[in-house]
């Protein structure tokens, strides 16, 4: 199947604003939402307690950095996504939550220029499964880790697949069972169908590999559930 444009899948989110932004549910179709926030959030705390810069990728209508800013307040925000709309709802919603600059930025990770040794903290909630080659994935996990200052970290949630295939099946039976719970076939099918076309996530194995090759220090592998996990990286 010919996988969606950069242009395709922004329109999807251009019409999908409300749903991104609401901080208690977090998204249905993904397991574990609320986890991986807290997560992510308090472990990058933990790493930069002192944190100046945060960068949100693929930041929706604002959820990661709201919750960052409940953990190191008056963060300056960078925040970057296809979605005009999705920006404005989240430069609105992030504005009120700091004293810090915050700033948008429409466009795709691949193409954006970033300051080197600048962001403490960057945040990568469901984004990264978009990038397509491994060449893509490369070239934007070095372009994040040269962005970040020392003792910086990269803190990922995402969609994933593993790397056997039998056991990517099986995994991947378990998240449609899950779905059915949650909204029946016909909404397992809508999901399993958006990711097909849309989708082309990697393992977290590979990811944790990419993010030591690149450079980082170190890894953490924070929580895992089936297709869905958040784990990061140290400058």
């Amino acid at each position: 199947m010919k996988k969606s444009t950069v242009n395709e899948i922004k329109e999807r989110f251009d019409n999908d604003v409300e749903r991104f932004a609401n901080l208690e549910t977090g998204q249905v179709a993904t397991m574990d939402a609320q986890i991986s926030l807290e997560l992510l959030t308090s472990t990058a705390k933990t790493i930069k307690p002192k944190a100046v810069n945060v960068l949100d990728i693929g930041c929706g209508a604002g959820n990661y950095t709201l919750k960052m800013l409940s953990k190191v307040p008056n963060l300056n925000a960078t925040l970057i996504d296809l979605s005009q709309n999705m920006l404005d709802k989240a430069l609105e919603r992030v504005s009120e939550a700091t004293t810090g600059k915050v700033e948008t930025i429409q466009g795709d990770i691949r193409d954006i220029a970033l300051p080197q040794n600048h962001f403490d903290i960057i945040l990568a909630g469901a984004v990264l499964h978009h990038l397509r080659e491994d060449s893509d994935w490369e070239f934007v996990f070095q372009k994040l880790y040269d962005s970040l200052t020392s003792g910086g970290c990269l803190m990922i949630s995402d969609l994933l697949i593993q790397d056997h295939e039998e056991v990517n099946k099986l995994i991947w039976g378990k998240y449609g069972d899950y779905l059915k719970q949650h909204g029946g076939e016909e909404y397992q099918q809508k999901v399993f169908d958006y990711i097909e076309k849309e989708d082309t996530p990697r393992s977290m194995t590979y990811q944790l590999d990419l993010m030591k090759k690149v450079g980082f220090l170190s890894t953490e592998i924070l929580h895992k559930n089936a297709c869905f996990g958040a784990f990061g990286g140290i400058k």
